[in-house]
């Protein structure tokens, strides 16, 4: 997608094109407020629970509703952008996403709630392309375009900060149903800003692969469910076919990817090594990182019963940290090389959840914050030189693709960790124990050694100026 309205002046400061500020300031609240759901609604889980009940499934279902529809439609989501134009999908992204906020907040039971978060998802998957697609094309200068991006990552950087505060706040003393109401004014804001908003692009007419995708939803949905209940309730007859389901809805998908002319995963894509090894490190770090964070939440409350105001605190300083690691790791990459920061981000991560095993009822704050400080930076080293390393090893023309395969991974391994670790660390009970999050803790080590050993296996060509 090309932007095509306004021609830049050459030398001196880029000339913003008109309109082009109101444009970052749309894609920046939408990104912001897609990334601020995740993370307030996880600390909202206590207040959910006792409202409505549903026992930890519930919960984990809560989150995992949205992240795996989130994940599974990115896949098809920038085909849809491309198709009906940034301006148009975001829009469309953004209204539902507000509507499904309204949904959440007026659920009166469980299943309403957790079918509302399928369409915040399904949004949010479109929220995201669209919004990037639309800071693209709203400059035209490729130095003020560089610029804008970087306010719009750093934006949701920022809101990862913001989402543990203002869950808490919100829940402790306004009621979580106000986790989703505050979406509503932001997502009016946004409409009011893309009125009139004369950006032109050029539309592509990309086919979409719906057998495919409609596959993936159902391969990564009944995952997840035989995942939660084999957690709660043993592997019985429910599971076990949500079990066959998932595979037999996985081998269709590769059987219609190969047949497909124009496929929503293109697998000889996926094979290649460099494209391959980025998914897996980057299923591995959210595996690791969200799990976490999932773990912490339930641990703030449940374990040492602390409200969700001063648990959504906890998680300002090791946000900050991230946001730092995010800023820091290209720089680091110039002077010990990509491969050795990928690898070592995930080994640091996976030393982050070993750290929490002290955890216990009355471990001081400021231990716990020293704790913390290896899962808040080790992933975020990772994470940003991965995504730089897989557009490296693609064509300009699949890159779009790739990011998006890549999206659907990072968001598979966290919906993937939360379904595992709401089983093992509160089993039937609902309630998280210290020995069970131990166990969860230990499993997520180990998937984050795994993969940075993959990460390792691949041989790279030698070359006389680090990657960065």
């Amino acid at each position: 997608m090309t932007a095509v309205a306004h021609e830049v002046p050459s030398g001196g400061p880029a000339a913003a094109p008109a309109g082009s500020v109101r444009a970052l300031l749309a894609a920046l609240l939408g990104f912001t407020v897609i990334t601020v759901d995740v993370s307030a609604v996880n600390i909202a889980l206590p207040y959910l629970h006792r409202d409505l009940g549903g026992g930890m499934a519930g919960l984990q279902w809560v989150v995992d509703a949205y992240t795996l529809m989130f994940a599974a439609l990115m896949l098809s989501a920038g085909a849809v952008t491309d198709r009906v134009g940034p301006v148009r999908a975001y829009a469309l992204g953004v209204v539902l996403f507000t509507v499904a906020s309204v949904a959440c907040a007026a659920a009166p039971v469980m299943p309403a709630l957790i079918a509302a978060r399928v369409l915040q998802g399904a949004a949010a998957a479109l929220v995201m392309p669209a919004s990037l697609a639309l800071v693209r094309v709203a400059y035209d200068d490729a130095r003020a375009r560089g610029q804008a991006i970087a306010v719009w990552t750093i934006g949701g950087s920022a809101a990862m900060a913001l989402g543990p505060v203002a869950g808490g706040l919100l829940s402790e003393y306004a009621g979580w149903r106000w986790v989703f109401l505050v979406n509503v004014p932001v997502g009016i804001l946004i409409v009011a800003l893309l009125a009139g908003l004369r950006i032109r692009a050029v539309r592509r007419r990309s086919p979409l692969d719906l057998p495919g995708q409609a596959l993936a939803v159902v391969a990564l949905s009944a995952l997840t469910y035989a995942v939660i209940e084999a957690g709660h309730s043993g592997w019985h007859a429910g599971a076990l076919l949500a079990a066959a389901i998932s595979v037999s809805a996985a081998g269709a998908f590769v059987v219609v990817e190969h047949r497909s002319a124009a496929p929503v995963l293109p697998l000889g894509l996926v094979a290649r090594g460099r494209v391959a090894v980025a998914l897996v490190s980057g299923f591995g770090i959210n595996f690791g990182f969200y799990g976490g964070i999932f773990l912490l939440g339930l641990y703030y409350q449940q374990v040492r019963g602390w409200s969700g105001a001063e648990a959504g605190l906890m998680f300002v300083i090791p946000a900050a940290m991230t946001t730092c690691a995010n800023v820091v790791a290209p720089r680091l990459a110039y002077v010990v090389g990509r491969r050795p920061l990928i690898v070592g981000g995930q080994l640091i991560l996976a030393v982050g959840m070993l750290a929490l095993f002290p955890l216990s009822t009355t471990t001081p704050v400021w231990l716990v914050l020293v704790l913390l400080v290896p899962l808040a930076t080790g992933g975020a080293l990772a994470i940003t030189l991965v995504t730089a390393d897989l557009i490296d090893a693609v064509e300009p023309a699949r890159v779009g693709v790739a990011t998006g395969a890549l999206s659907t991974f990072r968001q598979t391994g966290g919906a993937i960790a939360v379904a595992v670790f709401g089983g093992l660390g509160a089993g039937a009970s609902g309630i998280l124990t210290l020995p069970g999050m131990r166990v969860c803790l230990l499993v997520g080590a180990v998937v984050l050694v795994l993969t940075a050993l993959i990460a390792t296996a691949r041989r790279r060509k030698p070359q006389a100026l680090r990657e960065g």
